[in-house]
């Protein structure tokens, strides 16, 4: 065993620890838990712990189910929310067979394998998710309409707000728990909250957003309130989205940056932007793989519903932000159209595998959006050659599989799996009655 599994082994008896969760995500981004005695861990080192992989969402079939979590040392954390006395802690999980061969369904593999083909170019890719959220008074009934904690807005400080005693007590959680946050404020729609995490390596990133999760509900649990991360809940109020700030490092050095050039930006750094670009739609199904997700980006409120880029103009798909003078290092773009609901490893590996398309193709990068896309008509939309993305999750479907970007970029076994659930929430969700259409067509007809 290494340095990381004994200092593990050391703090379970320092910290005086009885439970350890290891953790791992299905396909569809969902964390899932099991929990063992210290006294297994050393084991679960070496040889993992077997589980019925059938059993979870999109990583086997019946007849090849035996599959193995094997705890990932530098993930260990105590988790604050477990109280007083004797502790719990967690570890996320890499996937094996029992061959000891990476399991093509674990997502966390998904985002490593892309990591490491960017990573034999000479790149490192960062992430600094915007996390939107809403935090109501109820448990949502079926059929009933969720009650906000507030009816605050944007920014908005108000005096014993329920939203702000959450988001203290929330960063303080993560932070207890090596997640740095950056900013945290009330977002624009009532009983919506934004925490901000700050940059790290993507594979960090994606752990931290499946924490972050966790917390948020905890911390919400306790305090007799109810959050959900659905990207569009009300029809009159804002989505929630997360924002993506995106770099490439190469060593020490932003490869996105380039003094004197426009905006700051290097040619790698526009080669990805058009990477980007130019498969958004395909990627769409995973960075928005809800039906739900599809509501949020037609309602305009800060969602790119287009496939365009600008210079810190909120409407683009994909926003460059202002450049600092003196801060070359923390150029970036800032990617628009992830919601809060995607599953992080899987979204953040197909951005990257767009973006290093666009390096490794040359892809020139279009003209920059420099309109307000949300006031354009959709014929001068067109006369300027900007694209709409997906307007419903079946069109995302139809686009994605054909897609060759996409299916290198999850695997063969993620990208059948994942498409084929997607299908069947589709389906699912066309036959609904709705009541839009009782409300308007029972009295009537």
């Amino acid at each position: 065993m290494g340095k990381q599994e004994d200092f593990v082994l050391r703090a379970l008896e320092e910290r005086d620890v009885r439970f350890v969760r290891l953790w791992f995500t299905d396909v569809l981004g969902f964390l899932k838990s099991v929990a063992v005695a210290p006294a297994e861990l050393e084991g679960a080192f070496e040889e993992g712990i077997g589980f019925d992989g059938s059993a979870i969402e999109g990583f086997a079939r019946v007849y090849e189910s035996d599959m193995l979590a094997k705890p990932d040392p530098s993930t260990f954390q105590i988790l604050p929310w477990r109280g007083e006395g004797p502790a719990t802690a967690r570890m996320f999980c890499d996937i094996v067979m029992p061959d000891d061969s990476p399991s093509y369904a674990d997502p966390r593999f998904v985002l490593k394998r892309n990591l490491a083909a960017a990573a034999d170019k000479g790149f490192t890719y960062y992430t600094h998710p915007e996390i939107e959220f809403y935090l109501f008074k109820n448990t949502p009934e079926p059929g009933g309409e969720p009650v906000p904690v507030d009816r605050s807005g944007f920014f908005d400080h108000t005096a014993q707000s329920m939203g702000s005693d959450f988001r203290r007590e929330a960063i303080t959680m993560l932070e207890s728990m090596g997640i740095s946050v950056e900013f945290s404020h009330h977002e624009g729609g009532p009983g919506q909250q934004e925490i901000d995490l700050r940059y790290a390596d993507a594979l960090s990133t994606a752990d931290n957003i499946m924490t972050f999760r966790t917390v948020v509900r905890e911390v919400a649990l306790s305090q007799g309130i109810w959050a959900s991360f659905m990207p569009k809940p009300f029809t009159t109020h804002p989505g929630s989205g997360m924002h993506t700030h995106v770099s490439l490092f190469e060593g020490d050095q932003n490869a996105f940056f380039e003094a004197g050039a426009e905006y700051q930006l290097s040619k790698t750094a526009r080669m990805f932007i058009a990477g980007v670009l130019r498969h958004a739609s395909e990627i769409s199904v995973v960075t928005n793989q809800w039906v739900n997700s599809y509501k949020r980006l037609l309602a305009g409120d800060e969602a790119p519903p287009y496939v365009c880029w600008g210079h810190n103009n909120r409407s683009a798909m994909v926003r460059i932000p202002m450049y600092k003078p003196n801060k070359g290092q923390s150029t970036r773009i800032e990617i628009r159209t992830l919601d809060a609901a995607a599953n992080p490893y899987l979204a953040y590996a197909v951005v990257l595998a767009a973006g290093m398309k666009g390096i490794e193709e040359g892809y020139e990068l279009p003209r920059e959006a420099e309109d307000d896309m949300w006031s354009l008509t959709e014929r001068e939309r067109q006369s300027l050659g900007i694209d709409p993305l997906p307007k419903t999750l079946h069109e995302a479907i139809s686009i994605a599989e054909d897609s060759e970007l996409l299916a290198e970029a999850l695997g063969e076994h993620v990208f059948d799996f994942f498409l084929r659930n997607k299908r069947k929430e589709w389906e699912e969700y066309r036959v609904q009655v709705s009541p839009f259409e009782r409300d308007r067509m029972l009295p009537v007809i």
